[in-house]
């Protein structure tokens, strides 16, 4: 082994199994819930799988995401603790920067699931349970995707706290994840919106 290699694996381990297993839950979850989603917009699928009931197909798709994130968290934290420590991540300033990213991270998950309800942060929209208006109020005041700025705050205090670098690695993955998820979420929830404007204006038409 090289003293470059050598180097590197005093800072991530990654003949760890628990590592490459971690980084594949991380990848996993978001695009197993759009894909779920996109068949349910497209075609109903757990709509009918429910009984023609849109919100009990919901709330499945809600109680696996949330199962899916628990698990994921799961693997993450056996990952995290048979990685290095960095010495460096062990000072005091840096375990209270770990603390203030939990509760930052942790405040913009738990309000933005308060101000959305379960089928409002669960995809909804996608069984056509549509909010009456979009949400302005915190956490949305300050970002426009609280959930997924929430969990990799989440990810990276988590990190911190237990002072390894590889932990570093994987929030990075968190944020480059949620970002490419942003790219195609985004786009198609604002259709399924202005869909539903056209729908509208169509409908005050035909009642004039």
């Amino acid at each position: 082994m090289s003293k470059f290699q050598a180097q590197a694996k005093e800072l991530v381990d990654f003949d760890q199994k628990t590592l490459a297993i971690s980084a594949l839950s991380i990848a996993f979850n978001p695009i197993f819930w759009n894909i779920i989603a996109r068949q349910e917009y497209h075609r109903g699928t757990l709509t009918r799988a429910f009984g023609g009931n849109a919100k009990f197909g919901c709330y499945f798709l809600a109680a696996t995401i949330f199962s899916l994130g628990l698990f994921r968290d799961m693997l993450y934290e056996r990952a995290l603790r048979h990685q290095p420590v960095h010495p460096l991540l062990e000072t005091l300033p840096v375990t209270a920067l770990a603390y203030l990213l939990l509760a930052a991270g942790n405040t913009l998950v738990l309000s933005s699931m308060w101000a959305l309800g379960i089928t409002g942060t669960f995809l909804g929209d996608y069984f056509g349970i549509l909010m009456d208006a979009r949400v302005t109020s915190f956490p949305f005041n300050v970002t426009d995707a609280p959930m997924y700025v929430g969990s990799t705050l989440s990810f990276l205090g988590t990190a911190l706290l237990y002072a390894r670098p590889a932990g570093i690695l994987l929030s990075a993955e968190v944020f480059l994840v949620y970002q490419v998820a942003l790219r195609f979420e985004d786009p198609f929830t604002a259709q399924i919106y202005e869909k539903r404007e056209v729908e509208r204006k169509r409908g005050s038409k035909k009642a004039r």
